[in-house]
């Protein structure tokens, strides 16, 4: 491996927890191999934040030059009329990435080999102002019980936020717009089954005391941070996937941190192990639901 010179490493970088630049490129080293699983031969967006948390940051979805060792261009064909989308298949693109002030790592739903067709859908729980974590937990619990209904795969994240991500792994027969409209089909079904807890609209006055479900990360170009990423929020919470028996053990979003991860490092990807294998074609869940594709 290139060995790279972190630049200002003993710039603290989170006052919260007091983590240094150096800190983060450190730990994106140290769980290279468990998150390359999950950036490799994927598009994938970058926050970063050059003056850390709390500070101006911005996110970076395309680029015109190879600023960064080991982050690869991909063909500016596969989003026309933008710059080339970026794809990180090795930990020198990984740790290039922390010495550029890349705190938060974002993938698309699809491969760059297969651009038009994803391969999973993500829903994004995003509890509103007075939702508890017992609630949430609740609601992610619905959500799986609503997709095992409807007979699909359902593998478990904590964002390293506030919510919870749920992503369902499928075949590769629909395109964008039908599988985003599914998710928001889904969603729909929740908030008028049980609307006491999900609401189908985004925007913090529609979710007061309710859990919005967002759909709206699996359109074209749309992203979800990735599994092993770090978030740019005080404390610098760490998204992990967890088994569907851990969640009521778990004790917040941020259960896990840069500094508090290192015993769940051994755990790794083990809770998503089935995930390639379990892929469902969707036809049969969009007849359970009522719902009509556009193809």
């Amino acid at each position: 491996m290139t060995i790279l010179r972190i630049t200002h490493a003993d710039r603290v970088i989170d006052e919260k927890s007091g983590v240094t630049k150096g800190e983060l490129a450190a730990y994106y080293d140290g769980v290279s191999a468990l998150m390359l699983p999950h950036l490799r031969g994927r598009p994938v967006s970058l926050v970063r934040a050059p003056e850390g948390v709390g500070g101006e940051m911005f996110f970076q979805k395309h680029a015109n030059q190879n600023e960064m060792p080991g982050v690869k261009l991909l063909d500016p064909a596969l989003d026309p009329g933008h710059e080339p989308l970026l794809q990180i298949d090795s930990a020198d693109g990984l740790l290039s990435a922390a010495q550029m002030n890349v705190m938060e790592l974002h993938t698309w739903n699809a491969t760059s080999d297969a651009i038009d067709r994803p391969d999973r859908f993500t829903l994004d729980l995003d509890p509103g102002e007075g939702v508890d974590w017992a609630q949430m937990q609740e609601a992610t619990m619905l959500v799986k019980v609503l997709l095992d209904e409807l007979g699909l795969p359902a593998f478990l994240k904590t964002s390293g936020g506030k919510g919870m991500h749920v992503l369902v792994p499928i075949r590769r027969h629909f395109g964008w717009d039908d599988v985003k409209d599914f998710a928001q089909a889904i969603v729909q079904h929740l908030a008028r089954t049980v609307p006491e807890r999900f609401v189908a609209k985004s925007g913090p006055r529609n979710r007061v005391g309710r859990i919005f479900v967002d759909y709206l990360r699996n359109g074209f170009g749309a992203t979800t941070v990735c599994a092993w990423s770090v978030r740019a929020r005080p404390g610098l919470g760490v998204s992990v996937p967890v088994e569907w028996d851990e969640l009521p053990d778990i004790e917040s979003a941020a259960h896990w941190t840069v500094r508090s991860i290192g015993d769940r490092l051994g755990v790794g990807n083990a809770p998503w192990a089935a995930m390639e294998k379990s892929r469902a074609g969707l036809s049969a869940a969009m007849k359970t639901l009522g719902f009509a594709s556009g193809e």
